[in-house]
C-alpha cells in the first residue's frame, strides 16, 4: 500500500511507515507519540476527517472494541480506503483459554468477554473478508494482553497491568487474589511445572486474528 490512513493509532506503536495521517481520540496519547511520526488529528474512527477514497489502505489495530459504533467506523474506514481495510483484533472463544484468565484471573476473563468484538459481527460488514491468525512470539515486546504469554512474572507488574485493557477495567479486588496465586506458583516452582510444554514454543496462538478485505475484489 502506498498510502495508509491508521484509525484508533494511539502512540503509533503499529503505525507502518507509508502512514499519511494518523487518526486518534485521545490528546494524551497523540503527545505521545514519537519525533517523526505520521501527522496526527483528533478524531474518531465513526467520523473520519478525510475525503472518500484518500488513501490506498486503512488500518486499526487493537482498536474496534473501544469504538461507540463498529458498523459505523467500519463504514468510514471502507469510504476513504481505496484498496484494502486491515483490523487486527482478536477472538474471546480462543484468547478465554489462555491460562492466565482461564487458570488465575477469571474476572478478567468476564472483562475480556464483554470488551472483545465477535468476529461474526465484524465480518458481515465487510466485502469476502479473509482471516489470519497472528501468533504471539515468545519475546513479544508490546504490553498488550497475551503478549507475556511465557514471561508470567510480568504479570505481576502494575505497571504492566494499567496497559491491558481487560486488567485495567477489572476491579483489582477481583484480581488480586489469581494474582496473589501466580506469584506463589512462580515462587514455588508449580508454574513452571505446571505450563512446561510452553517452555519451548517459539510462539502462541492466543486467539489475535488479522481480519483484511480488498474493496478492488
Amino acid at each position: 500500500m502506498g498510502t495508509v490512513l491508521n484509525v484508533g493509532a494511539g502512540t503509533g506503536s503499529y503505525e507502518p511507515g507509508r502512514t499519511v495521517l494518523a487518526v486518534e481520540p485521545s490528546q494524551v496519547m497523540i503527545g505521545q507519540r514519537p519525533p517523526g511520526a505520521a501527522s496526527a488529528v483528533r478524531a474518531t474512527a465513526e467520523h473520519l476527517p478525510v475525503r472518500d477514497g484518500s488513501v490506498d489502505a486503512a488500518l486499526a489495530v487493537l482498536t474496534i472494541h473501544h469504538w461507540s459504533d463498529l458498523a459505523c467506523g467500519v463504514a468510514e474506514m471502507i469510504r476513504v480506503a481505496r484498496r484494502r481495510i486491515v483490523i487486527l483484533t482478536w477472538d474471546h472463544a480462543v484468547f478465554r483459554e489462555f491460562w492466565l484468565v482461564r487458570d488465575y484471573l477469571p474476572a478478567a476473563a468476564a472483562t475480556d468477554a464483554k470488551l472483545a468484538v465477535p468476529l461474526e459481527r465484524l465480518t458481515v460488514l465487510l466485502k469476502n473478508p479473509e482471516i489470519q491468525p497472528v501468533p504471539v512470539p515468545h519475546d513479544c515486546v508490546d504490553g498488550f494482553g497475551g503478549a507475556y504469554w511465557r514471561r508470567p512474572e510480568a504479570y505481576l507488574d502494575e505497571t504492566v497491568r494499567a496497559g491491558m485493557s481487560m486488567l485495567a477495567l477489572t476491579a483489582k479486588h477481583l484480581l488480586q487474589p489469581g494474582l496473589s496465586r501466580l506469584r506463589q506458583d512462580l515462587e514455588s516452582g508449580a508454574w513452571p511445572a505446571r505450563y512446561a510444554d510452553l517452555t519451548d514454543r517459539p510462539a502462541l496462538d492466543l486467539g489475535y486474528r488479522l481480519v483484511t478485505a480488498d474493496l478492488a475484489s
